[in-house]
């Protein structure tokens, strides 16, 4: 996104909060008392707004990937607010004597309005933006060119717009290149990987650095559309600069996380858990619960556990590893409501706790499968971190049924992994709760 635009959704949300201080005065006063509380209430929540934008701008809603589409702005909008009302609190609590308000209720009223407020501006200002979307030269011939491409094209709001398509560089198309720059005003130019790699193309793309040319990266560009990685555009050694393998206080922090919220969970949910276990017990054969071994961090193999849902154990008839598909005969009655309320993932917070998994990380697969897809580009990489009970391939992705969608949830494990945060793991939670309450609803 260009510095521009950026700084115009900046403005878009200073004039949110005081649109939405205002609205809240007048809902809790009334336009009699507006003149006297208004002034009570602008100078402390002025102090308040900047750690709002502060927090807004940690969110990453001040860059292209926030108006991708509505469910990603209304889910980072939602996070965004949640975490500046906590941090608003804490504020007005720690500094009661300087502010001399503690707005409980006004705050929450506030909250609500700027997040409806703040999402009707944005998503005017993604209409805007896909009436000008900025022009682009899109350099590369390859499947990944070719879907970007076509993205682009079918989703103007995503900001860009290819108004050039080099399947390759000739020293005809490189010469020609700063002309057609100007003529189209196309200064976001978009480069494989491998082209960009040759002696010849690096002397005349540092040619276009004086124009303003902002040249992307194709994978990380790809990266910020798609929130995936493109493995097949990858350089061989590109997990050295994009994937770190520890990030000791985000690590730590989030193992104690684990801990206290599946210990708590577990004494929670025992009752419920005993009775799903003597359900499954009355209505098929066999044991309560299931176990599996499926390859953990750092290529450990260790037993997952879960409420069984098959009549049969394990694999298929010849005892390999098949896959499992959604009107699956092996299901019984139980298990398949089992499935659709994910109850049957319940045992796996024995797991959490044991330190086998976390709460959010690539799902594990069953040893042989890992096996298997270990022939895929980069797929070790998933085995850089803990694996976990939800993420970013099971939010984004259906459950995978071949080795071409296994292939694909590989590229959203590599893109959590490289980009792991506390931000993108609480998002990761969201998301999955309201795909549970999707899928439960029907």
């Amino acid at each position: 996104m260009s510095p521009t635009r950026k700084f115009i959704l900046l403005l878009t949300d200073i004039l949110a909060l005081y649109a939405a201080l205002g609205l809240t005065v007048v809902l809790r006063y009334g336009q009699g008392e507006f003149a006297g509380r208004w002034q009570d209430h602008l100078l402390p929540f002025s102090l308040i707004f900047i750690a709002w934008l502060l927090t807004f701008g940690l969110f990453d809603l001040y860059n292209q990937k926030s108006l991708v589409n509505y469910n990603a702005l209304v889910n980072r909008i939602l996070i965004a607010v949640a975490t500046a009302v906590l941090a608003a609190i804490v504020l007005f609590y720690l500094f009661n004597a300087f502010f001399e308000l503690t707005p409980r209720t006004n705050l929450f009223i506030f909250a609500g309005v700027f997040a409806v407020l703040d999402y009707l501006l944005r998503a005017l200002f993604r209409k805007a933006a896909a009436a000008r979307p900025s022009p682009a030269i899109l350099i590369g011939d390859s499947d990944r060119t070719r879907e970007l491409a076509e993205f682009l094209d079918q989703n103007p709001h995503a900001g860009y717009k290819v108004v050039e398509y080099l399947k390759d560089i000739t020293p005809k198309n490189l010469e020609a290149l700063p002309a057609r720059i100007r003529e189209a005003g196309a200064y976001t130019l978009i480069i494989e990987p491998r082209l960009a790699r040759e002696p010849r193309v690096v002397k005349d793309l540092y040619r276009l650095l004086p124009l303003g040319v902002a040249i992307f990266n194709f994978s990380d560009f790809y990266e910020l559309m798609f929130e995936r990685v493109p493995l097949e555009e990858l350089e061989e050694g590109w997990f050295i600069e994009h994937v770190v393998a520890r990030k000791p206080f985000y690590d730590r922090m989030k193992r104690v996380l684990d801990i206290i919220l599946s210990f708590s969970l577990l004494v929670l949910l025992m009752p419920f858990a005993v009775i799903i276990g003597a359900l499954i017990v009355l209505t098929s054969r066999g044991p309560a619960v299931f176990k599996q071994k499926r390859m953990g961090r750092n290529d450990r193999e260790f037993m997952l556990y879960k409420f069984r849902t098959m009549n049969t154990v394990n694999g298929g008839a010849d005892g390999t590893p098949a896959w499992t598909t959604a009107n699956d005969s092996r299901i019984t009655g139980f298990g398949r409501f089992l499935r659709a309320t994910h109850l049957d993932e319940i045992p796996q917070l024995w797991n959490i706790l044991r330190g086998d998994i976390s709460f959010t990380g690539p799902r594990p697969e069953r040893v042989e499968l890992a096996k298997e897809f270990s022939a895929f580009p980069y797929y070790e990489i998933r085995h850089v971190v803990q694996p976990g009970l939800t993420g970013w391939a099971q939010i984004n992705y259906r459950p995978s049924a071949s080795l071409e969608e296994a292939r694909t949830k590989l590229a959203y494990d590599v893109y959590y992994v490289k980009n792991r945060s506390f931000l993108l793991d609480v998002a990761i939670i969201l998301k999955t709760i309201k795909y549970i309450f999707r899928a439960g609803g029907g």
